[in-house]
């Protein structure tokens, strides 16, 4: 099950990253804000490539949270954006874009399968290792009796 979980993260993830940084130049144009929507993009499409390779090689409780965390903010953000014209929000631009298309999508369906994947993950890790060694019966001591 681990495996698994890990797998799915990860590939939620390497799409997350994959569309972000396709998309980043076309963001580039995006008004208002101190940051840049392709500064943005590109941040994102890092972080979660990193965050994917990470999850890979360690799958501990912290490594989940993580990776729940950059997914979560992701589909929130990608959510946010598409159902409000929220407009300049402090330094970030004004994103709002209604129209759904393929790779659009796409994201938010590996976001969506990272963050679920990586919550269960959070929620799960560790329970295994812990039982098995709860199910080893410890070795007494003798006790000296006069």
């Amino acid at each position: 099950m681990g495996l698994i979980l890990r797998l799915l993260v990860a590939a939620g993830l390497a799409v997350d990253a994959c569309v972000h940084w396709v998309f980043a130049p076309d963001m580039a144009f995006v008004e208002g804000g101190a940051i840049g929507g392709d500064v943005l993009f590109r941040a994102q499409a890092s972080v979660a490539g990193i965050v994917a390779a990470v999850i890979l090689v360690h799958a501990v409780r912290w490594t989940y949270a993580l990776a729940f965390l950059v997914a979560a903010s992701a589909v929130g953000a990608l959510l946010l954006y598409s159902y409000a014209d929220v407009g300049v929000l402090g330094p970030l631009p004004a994103m709002h874009e209604p129209v759904w298309y393929f790779e659009k999508t796409l994201s938010l369906v590996g976001e969506g399968v990272a963050a679920l994947a990586a919550l269960t993950g959070l929620l799960t890790a560790g329970r295994g290792r812990r039982a098995s060694e709860a199910a080893v019966p410890r070795r007494r001591e003798p006790v000296d009796r006069p």
